[in-house]
């Protein structure tokens, strides 16, 4: 049998692993240890499963959260001959029924889905006869309420496990706060003295991390600006939260020459794909995007994230600069502090906690108005709802929680929504809803922290995620002012 090394030495073509990568893999084949990895953003974290789930006998499982992501990490698989597929709504049931039984025939080793397909009586029928070793959590902070991406189906996941008879379970994460690393824990239905938790801390010695203050349009200009021609022949990535920001700088930055592309939510997915494909190929060196842009971005080179606005927390913050500098030389990670963003991001936090009474009366029009929905989509809801006020997402916001919760199937857009069952308890509980918002609010406030501090930024955000002790990195500009 191969050894964790031959294989990463043949099918991932690096000559030694990195971190704890090989303490991991060897704590899941040798001891048989749950285990919860936090590893920054492209530190090597799919490696700690998929190399064992070439070496268990019986077939892995990952739990995936977005289909983008799992397409892409199953495409990189099957060019190394690695045998994995992946299992999501956008592969007809041909296909599935397929896939499915590869897996349980053992022809397949990895297999990716979404915790939605759970819910899928046919999946659950069959996956229950599978020989499966190994459970892999992907971005395992989508478990917790006060992680920064939950889905309540990942809340079931202990649910799942049983199901499919409580294998060794691995859960993995960039971000995860003490508190979102306890209820990650609980989640997977396991005690804390069941599972090993590995961290890393922030070993990016390479990310140079500054925060400067900005008061207008023209500074930020400015200093975006520097960075681009600092890095002239380097790819970067500029975060913006507005789209219609987004396309104000990127007019501003056609002006001064600097050719680029833009990445947004509601661009066409064939326009997005081809965007991020000529990002990753070189043929375009900048991209303005929205938040929407980044996740299976695995791109080596990239010198420079500028956030030229005030990010919604510290955990998109990290997972968002840790796509520079992946191949270990110099990367600039700067946040433009604009107070005037603050308004704009406590609007977002707004919009993204209805109250108790807003999710019941859009239920009761699902119920009650199916067919004015049907005919006329989010339009109709938003005019009983907030008299046609297009900055007000809430509608949105229910709409999105309904089908995660699986509350309904289909979509608005689509004219093909239905409800499937009731409004769950956890939408009609006002005390859990307030305190979900005074959640997402401090979470904006430690990011006026991270502006303010006096501290390392370095070491502000390794006490943030729960790891003290972290000495001044001396490559960011709070460290320059201290020399």
């Amino acid at each position: 049998m191969s050894t964790p090394l031959e294989i990463l030495q043949k099918y991932f073509k690096h000559s030694a692993f990195r971190g704890r990568q090989e303490e991991i893999i060897s704590g899941l084949l040798n001891n048989n240890q749950h285990s919860l990895v936090l590893m920054p953003t492209g530190g090597g974290k799919s490696v700690c499963y998929q190399i064992p789930a070439m070496l268990f006998e019986g077939g892995t499982i990952v739990i995936s959260p977005l289909i983008a992501l799992m397409q892409d990490q199953v495409d990189a698989l099957q060019k190394k001959d690695i045998p994995a597929a992946f299992i999501n709504s956008t592969v007809n049931p041909d296909q599935r029924s397929k896939r499915l039984d590869a897996f349980l025939h053992g022809k397949i080793k990895l297999l990716y889905v979404t915790p939605e397909r759970f819910r899928k009586r046919e999946f659950v029928q069959k996956i229950k006869q599978a020989n499966i070793s190994l459970l892999a959590v992907d971005e395992a902070h989508c478990i917790s309420e006060w992680g920064h991406d939950f889905r309540p189906d990942y809340s079931r996941i202990a649910e799942f496990r049983k199901l499919i008879g409580n294998p060794l379970t691995i859960g993995l994460t960039a971000t995860a706060t003490p508190d979102v690393q306890n209820d990650i824990i609980t989640k997977l239905g396991l005690q804390p003295v069941e599972i090993k938790i590995y961290h890393q801390g922030i070993q990016r010695p390479n990310l140079r991390l500054e925060a400067i203050d900005v008061i207008n349009e023209d500074e930020t200009i400015e200093e975006i600006s520097n960075v681009i021609e600092r890095f002239r022949d380097g790819s970067g990535i500029i975060y913006f939260s507005l789209i219609k920001s987004l396309e104000n700088y990127s007019e501003l930055l056609r002006k001064k020459g600097y050719k680029h592309s833009i990445y947004h939510g509601k661009l066409e997915a064939p326009k997005r794909k081809h965007i991020q494909r000529e990002f990753l190929s070189g043929n375009e060196k900048l991209i303005l995007a929205t938040n929407a842009f980044g996740m299976g971005i695995d791109k080596p080179d990239i010198r420079y994230v500028i956030h030229a606005e005030v990010p919604s927390s510290i955990e998109s913050y990290y997972q968002e600069i840790g796509r520079a500098g992946r191949d270990g030389k110099d990367s600039v990670c700067m946040m433009l502090y604009n107070s005037e963003d603050l308004y704009t991001q406590m609007e977002f936090i707004k919009w993204a906690n209805p109250d108790a009474d807003y999710y019941s009366r859009i239920f009761e029009m699902l119920v009650n108005d199916m067919d004015k929905v049907l005919s006329d989509g989010v339009d109709y809801l938003r005019e009983q709802m907030s008299f046609k006020d297009r900055n007000d997402f809430r509608v949105e916001t229910v709409l999105s929680m309904l089908d995660r919760y699986g509350v309904t199937e289909g979509s608005v857009e689509n004219r093909d929504i239905e409800l499937v069952t009731d409004l769950p308890r956890e939408l009609e509980d006002e005390d859990r809803l307030k305190e979900k918002l005074m959640n997402d609010n401090k979470k904006l406030l430690a990011v006026v922290n991270y502006f303010k501090s006096p501290a390392c930024r370095r070491v502000y955000i390794s006490d943030y995620f729960g790891f003290p002790g972290e000495k001044p990195c001396g490559n960011c500009d709070v460290c320059d002012t201290h020399k």
